[in-house]
């Protein structure tokens, strides 16, 4: 008794509220949910600290690890979910629905739970075919949709927790053209704790048009009209609560030490002539059509004229972004550009990368910012400074 008090909080606290019956027994304790089997392997670990698992199957060991919760066994919660996660993830990602469902029916098993939570955000698609997306309970739903990795689009989501919404109030149809004033209200306090993470500025004026605007009754009123406001006037000034697009994998469209997905996003807008003048732009869904090819980077391939030359010369469709430049537009596109066998990657006398042949240096010592052919000055002065990084791209249409 006095181990199994010591080594379960739960067995102590059931032992201590047990007085001896007449037949000198401490106590009866009914644990319905955990098998003999399972027991037994507890038992084992509580009175001698051994677990084997090696030649466990992976439904045994996730019935000890829930049995293990139950128990209060914390210690042996810690090492079942790290041994889970390491050695059986395969079977996890096959038996998904299962896992997920015990996880979190626990407040407990937080490393699972968050296991589960990275492989929905990381891979909603293959994960989702494996079950019903309506049976996700709402506390599993609100941190998957609170993520800013999940790889969905928004409209996607939006969908997702529209159609879980109906699952919880399954008398309703599907066309809000027939709901009530109050069916709006029932599915509106269904929704209240998802409704603030979905990215509604992040939708195409398309998908909000067809896809929100029927269910704007599900919205606050101020929300709503900032949200027309935002597809009908460029002009209107956003508030500061808007959540931003969620990141996309960027695997495969860019690599790259200095720029994140959002300025690929905007500079490919920049190339399909998509509005960009628009206050929203930024909150807009990432647009990411092409694929950006590394030519160049100054970190890995050294900062000389001789190499920029060599491996950018004749490539088309480039674009190059240099660490400490702030973006700005032409205004003189005819001196866009500067050329010169001892500069690197000029824009007229706007931005200038080269040697003083004076220094006797093969790397660029000298960045020039005087306003010449762009809209606005790149640097506020025209002191010559040097650069962390550059690095060149060339772009190409995603197949």
């Amino acid at each position: 008794m006095i181990i199994l008090c010591y080594r379960s909080s739960f067995l102590r606290r059931t032992l201590a509220s047990c007085k001896n019956n007449k037949n000198d027994v401490i106590a009866h304790v009914k644990l319905p949910n955990i098998s003999p089997e399972i027991f037994q392997i507890i038992l084992k670990y509580i009175y001698g600290g051994i677990i084997s698992l090696d030649e466990q199957e992976p439904s045994k060991i996730l019935e000890t690890l829930v049995a293990a919760d139950e128990l209060l066994l914390q210690e042996l919660i810690d090492y079942l979910q790290e041994y889970f996660i390491e050695n059986k993830s395969e079977w996890i990602e096959q038996n998904f629905e299962l896992t997920h469902r015990k996880s979190f029916q626990s407040n407990s098993l937080l490393e699972l739970q968050k296991f589960c939570t990275d492989l929905m955000a990381k891979s909603p698609e293959k994960v989702f075919k494996s079950f019903d997306f309506t049976s996700l309970p709402e506390k599993s739903l609100v941190s998957l949709i609170r993520r800013d990795d999940l790889q969905l689009k928004e409209v996607e989501i939006w969908e997702h927790v529209l159609r879980w919404g109906l699952e919880k109030n399954s008398t309703l149809l599907s066309d809000p053209k027939t709901w009530s004033d109050d069916d709006f209200k029932i599915i509106k306090n269904t929704l209240q704790h998802l409704l603030p993470l979905i990215r509604f500025f992040s939708l195409s004026s398309e998908d909000f048009f067809q896809k929100v605007h029927p269910y704007k009754k599900l919205l606050e009123h101020q929300f709503y009209e900032e949200l027309l406001g935002s597809y009908l006037d460029s002009s209107v000034e956003p508030s500061n609560n808007i959540l931003l697009p969620r990141y996309r994998n960027i695997d495969g469209i860019i690599d790259s030490k200095i720029v994140n997905l959002n300025i690929v996003s905007l500079i490919s807008r920049w190339i399909d002539k998509m509005d960009t003048k628009s206050k929203f732009a930024y909150a807009r869904e990432l647009h990411l059509p092409y694929k950006f090819e590394l030519l160049l980077r100054g970190s890995r391939d050294g900062f000389t004229p001789q190499k920029f030359h060599e491996l950018c010369d004749k490539k088309s469709h480039t674009v190059t972004f240099i660490k400490y430049w702030s973006t700005c537009h032409v205004k003189e596109t005819s001196h866009a550009l500067y050329y010169h066998n001892g500069y690197g990657p000029s824009f007229d006398s706007d931005l200038q990368l080269f040697v003083n042949e004076e220094s006797g240096l093969y790397e660029y010592d000298l960045c020039w910012c005087k306003l010449e052919s762009y809209e606005k000055k790149i640097r506020d002065n025209e002191e010559s400074y040097l650069i962390d990084d550059y690095e060149v791209f060339q772009i190409k249409k995603d197949a």
